[in-house]
């Protein structure tokens, strides 16, 4: 595959899983509607944020791939993570499993470090920019565990 498709591919994996998950919960989606702390961020922010997370991470994936520096377990890694991301949404908005969600943003949490340890061996830049993510997710599982306590 030349360099221009590694890139596309690369950008286009997560941001397309992004438009799904998001198309899927759609009709189930009922932020505004539960009772939240303080700290929430208004919903409007989320999928200005999501869209600029899942570019680096395609960004993260084209600079291993286009270098020849992803390994499968770098693949591994990286595809589980975007798996369990894309699965939490479902889990919170679909199934409206709170505390569940909780759990499995946990595990997020624990596959983007291990997936930041990987690229960083790799190359340092893919790693770095996951750290937004990691930051974003820390902060979002707080909320996650906040939401279900008030609406229990």
């Amino acid at each position: 595959m030349s360099k221009v498709g590694i890139w596309v591919r690369s950008i286009l994996i997560p941001i397309l899983t992004g438009i799904l998950i998001s198309l899927i919960i759609a009709p189930y989606m009922d932020y505004g509607t539960l009772i939240q702390p303080s700290f929430a961020p208004p919903g409007f922010l989320f999928p200005v944020v999501w869209t600029v997370l899942y570019l680096l991470m395609g960004i993260s994936d084209g600079i291993l791939r286009s270098n020849g520096l992803n390994t499968r377990q770098t693949d591994f890694i990286y595809y589980l993570q975007l798996f369990f991301n894309a699965l939490w949404s479902i889990i919170f908005f679909v199934l409206k499993w709170r505390l569940v969600a909780f759990v499995w943003i946990i595990a997020l949490l624990i596959l983007i470090i291990i997936m930041i340890v990987r690229f960083y061996h790799r190359n340092h830049v893919a790693s770095l920019l996951q750290i937004p993510y990691l930051l974003w997710v820390t902060f979002a599982s707080f909320l996650n565990f906040t939401i279900y306590l008030l609406n229990r």
